[in-house]
Formats: C-alpha cells, sequence, structure tokens
C-alpha cells in the first residue's frame, strides 16, 4: 500500500492525552492522512493538526475523576455517548491502516466492545510506582491491543506476565514537553521565578485565584517573577476578573506572549503553549495540572500542589506514590501553600534534591521515536 493510502485513526480520550497524540501526529512524515476521534470532549488540541472524526461526548467531570463524578457524569449522559463511541468504532472497521490509542484502559475497552484491533496501545495514565492493572484491563490489552507502550518498566513486565506485547521506551510526555518561542529573560527581574500551572478545566480561574492569594502572602522581599501557562479555551478576561488584576496587552510580537496581569504589586505574564519554556526558567511550580506537572517533575523542577477538597483519596495517593518527595501536597489553602513557597524559595539545595527525585520518578524521553517508527513501518 503507498503511503498516501495509508488512513491511520489517533483515539484518545482526555485534554492531556489529546495534546499527547497531537504532538505525535505533527511528528509524522507528510502523505499520510491522519484522523482523531477524542472520545471525550472536543478535541480542540487537534485544531489545525488533523481531521477531527467521531461523535462528541461531553460530560461533566471532562474525565477528571473527583467523589461523586461518575454519578454526574452518568446523570450527564455518559452511558448513550459510551454506545455512540462504540458504534462509530464498529463503523470504521477495516477502514484504517493502523489504529493508534492513547490514554488510560477505557480506549482498549471500548475497542474492544467494538471488536477493533489497536495497533499501538500508549499508556500514559498508570505508573509502576502507584498502579497496577485490574483484570479488565489486562483483558482488554491483551484482546485488543497489538503492541502496549507502558511509561515504565515496572507495568510493561506486568504484561508480559500475561503474555502481552508490552514494552518500554521511557516517559512520552518528556518527549513532548512544550516549547516554542518566548524569551523568558525578557521578563525577568527578580531572584527567583514560579511557573503557575492553573490547569485546563473548569475550575482554572479558581486556581489561579487562590495560587495568587498565597504568592500575595509571601514576604515582599521573596516576591519572584511570575509566569502562567494559560490553556486553550481559558478566557484571559476571566482571569483578570476572578484575580481582581488589571490585563495588559503584550507588547511583543510573540503569539506565545499573551500580555500580563497586573495590581500594581505582582505582575503575572501570561503564555500559550510554551510551558517549557517556563517551566525550565523557573525555580518552583504551583500546580494543578496534571501532564504539565509530570512534564515539569520529569525535567527536574520541584512542584506545590492544593489538594481540591472534593478529591478522591486514591487519586491523591496515587500522585503521591508517583512523586515521592519530588512534590508538596497541601491543603486547599493560600496561607498552607504560602508556607511550602516560602520554604522552597528559600532553600536550593532541597529544591535541587527534590528535582532529582522527579526526573528519577518521571522517567525519560525516548519513547517519541519508538511509537513514530512503529507508525511509519
Amino acid at each position: 500500500m503507498d503511503k498516501e493510502n495509508k488512513r491511520i485513526l489517533f483515539i484518545s480520550n482526555g485534554n492531556g492525552e489529546d495534546s499527547i497524540s497531537a504532538a505525535i501526529i505533527k511528528e509524522i512524515p507528510k502523505g499520510f492522512l491522519l484522523d482523531a476521534f477524542p472520545v471525550i470532549g472536543f478535541g480542540s488540541a487537534y485544531g489545525g493538526v488533523c481531521n477531527i472524526v467521531g461523535p462528541v461526548m461531553h460530560i461533566p467531570s471532562e474525565g477528571h475523576r473527583k467523589a461523586g463524578s461518575i454519578a454526574k457524569d452518568i446523570k450527564g449522559g455518559m452511558l448513550s455517548g459510551t454506545w455512540r463511541s462504540i458504534k462509530f468504532l464498529r463503523s470504521i472497521k477495516g477502514k484504517y491502516h493502523k489504529i493508534i490509542a492513547i490514554g488510560d484502559s477505557v480506549v482498549p475497552i471500548l475497542c474492544t466492545l467494538a471488536g477493533i484491533k489497536i495497533d499501538i496501545y500508549l499508556d500514559v495514565y498508570k505508573n509502576g510506582y502507584a498502579h497496577t492493572y485490574l483484570k479488565i484491563e489486562r483483558w482488554a490489552i491483551k484482546k485488543a491491543c497489538k503492541k502496549t507502550y507502558c511509561r515504565d518498566d515496572i507495568l510493561a513486565a506486568s504484561l508480559r506476565k500475561y503474555k502481552i506485547n508490552a514494552i518500554s521506551k521511557g516517559n512520552i510526555m518528556i518527549d513532548i514537553i512544550p516549547f516554542g518561542d518566548y524569551d523568558v529573560s525578557l521578563h525577568r527581574s527578580k531572584k527567583t521565578a514560579i511557573t503557575l500551572l492553573p490547569g485546563s478545566r473548569k475550575t482554572t480561574a479558581r486556581n489561579l485565584k487562590l495560587q495568587v492569594e498565597a504568592i500575595k502572602k509571601l514576604p515582599k522581599a521573596l516576591y519572584p517573577d511570575i509566569f502562567v501557562a494559560v490553556a486553550r479555551d481559558i478566557s484571559v478576561e476571566e482571569l483578570a476578573k476572578v484575580t481582581s488584576m488589571k490585563y495588559h496587552e503584550a507588547i511583543s510580537k510573540q503569539a506565545s506572549d499573551l500580555g500580563y496581569l497586573s495590581d500594581g504589586e505582582l505582575k503575572l505574564n501570561l503564555t500559550s503553549g510554551v510551558a517549557g519554556n517556563i517551566i525550565k526558567a523557573s525555580d518552583v511550580l504551583l500546580s494543578q495540572a496534571a501532564t504539565l506537572t509530570l512534564q515539569a517533575l520529569g525535567i527536574g523542577k520541584p512542584a506545590i500542589s492544593f489538594i481540591e477538597d472534593n478529591d478522591r483519596p486514591k487519586r491523591t495517593s496515587d500522585r503521591k506514590k508517583l512523586a515521592g518527595d519530588s512534590r508538596v501536597f497541601v491543603s486547599q489553602d493560600a496561607d498552607e501553600l504560602a508556607h511550602a513557597m516560602k520554604n522552597l524559595l528559600g532553600d536550593k539545595k532541597q529544591r535541587d534534591r527534590m528535582g532529582e527525585i522527579g526526573k528519577s520518578r518521571i522517567g525519560s524521553s525516548g519513547t517519541l521515536a519508538a511509537v513514530i517508527s512503529d507508525i511509519i513501518s
């Protein structure tokens, strides 16, 4: 089959997974016909990258599991949306040269129920420090997936015991850290710098508000340069309103520079698509994001996160097991957040120690090249 006739379908189930999938697609040589099916949400990460196919399933949780979220999702149409997804997957059987799945075990389970095979399954959710595969997950992976990439060999080995073709080439999140055209040095004037990752969901504005409140509780002598990674579809005007700051448009012509928010004392430099730039230049992160937090830990940056009131205990436990001492967790309180920040900003040796732990826990690069090689072969 000629390259021009090879159609490839990417299936992903979540905002972070969509971003990872889109990053892979950008590295595929020209000539392939590429489609993406975002199981949950509208797949905004695929905008301008490839064609989007399949039914839209929007659920209240947006795939982010919290206490009571499953019940709300069922009321919000999850069951009917899942059935539409299965019907669509059945309809595309035999129409694609290869099918690539990115996400958690939901995608292999859906494909098993639809009776289609996944050529490459990239599990970007589980890790060997905090997870094991359930029996139903192993069953679906073995039945539907020809080849599985795990984030670490602890997980891959657990699948190989059941004669599943599973390997690990590192953590793809490290391969796809978003860098771009943004000169951080133009916005530096303080001794230290902090990057705020408020997330990419409905709680983004609320999270940012608490992060800013915590920074204001620092001694003014410790005020850092502040950078914010603004996710797609997040309104800058809403961020200005919730933080009671004035928005100033960017002076530079860089598309990644979204301007800044200021109240006369603090200045929040807003950016888009260049999280790697600002994370690398920062000393500490305040983060409620999922994928970006792991990427930051993986390049050696310590993070402070607050446990949201409705976070599931298991989710919190899993995050702590994975991060070890590379990430500080506090309650959803500005004073606690400020205290943790003050300690880290004033202790470079501790930051360096936490950074080394993060790099060893999250894993290295290498998966992207291996997956691309498999896709185009």
